[in-house]
């Protein structure tokens, strides 16, 4: 029998293309994963050329009415979630570009969390209160940012995400922090750089022990 091809999921969330200060990032990122992982498939996808839809009350409808009784529309009002949460699902390994607009995600990028974090398949209620379903797997977010410092009282973007990716079962997450860049970019830039090729040569996939990483977490 076949053995499962590994996954590197990219989801690309800035609203420049050749502009951007985190796509050259995410380029290196997953060129250093794919180093480790040769037989991997890439799969790309960037929220700006192909934006999500919004969930709307159909949305919601189907998404909380069995599967085995949903109907044609109901599927329909799905088939953009489906296809989102079936590749965070099948992945390996998540490469994700995060850059901060107005002290939070692109709106963009939250479309994609609503479409992501769906009650029966990312995640479940208990009578202990949430339950996440999505099995976790290494994470990387490339965080770039004109002004904001990351982590800071201002920065609404990167706990944010460490949350939500929680949430869904995701707790293995490495920030690449591109920060503050409008006045510091001959500095940051690099650093990331340094630090992306870190991670990547310390990379193990899902479930083996990782390699020592020299920069604190």
């Amino acid at each position: 029998m076949a053995q499962p091809t590994s996954t590197i999921l990219r989801i690309d969330s800035s609203g420049r293309q050749g502009k951007s200060y985190s796509r050259p990032l995410a380029d290196r990122m997953v060129a250093g994963l794919s180093a480790q992982l040769p037989d991997a498939t890439v799969v790309t996808r960037d929220l700006t050329a192909n934006v999500p839809p919004v969930v709307d009350e159909a949305w919601f409808d189907a998404a909380y009415t069995p599967e085995d009784d949903r109907d044609a529309s109901a599927k329909a009002a799905l088939a953009a979630s489906d296809e989102i949460v079936d590749e965070f699902l099948a992945a390996s390994a998540i490469v994700i570009t995060a850059p901060i607009y107005n002290f939070t995600v692109s709106a963009q990028l939250k479309l994609w969390i609503d479409q992501v974090a769906r009650f029966g398949r990312t995640f479940t209620y208990t009578e202990n209160g949430p339950k996440p379903l999505g099995p976790d797997r290494p994470t990387y977010l490339i965080v770039a940012s004109g002004g904001t410092k990351i982590d800071s009282e201002i920065d609404f973007a990167t706990g944010y995400l460490r949350h939500v990716l929680g949430f869904i079962g995701v707790n293995t997450i490495h920030v690449i922090e591109a920060d503050q860049l409008m006045q510091q970019a001959d500095t940051k830039i690099p650093a990331a750089e340094v630090r992306i090729d870190e991670l990547a040569a310390s990379f193990a996939p899902a479930g083996a022990a990782q390699k020592p990483v020299a920069a604190a977490e």
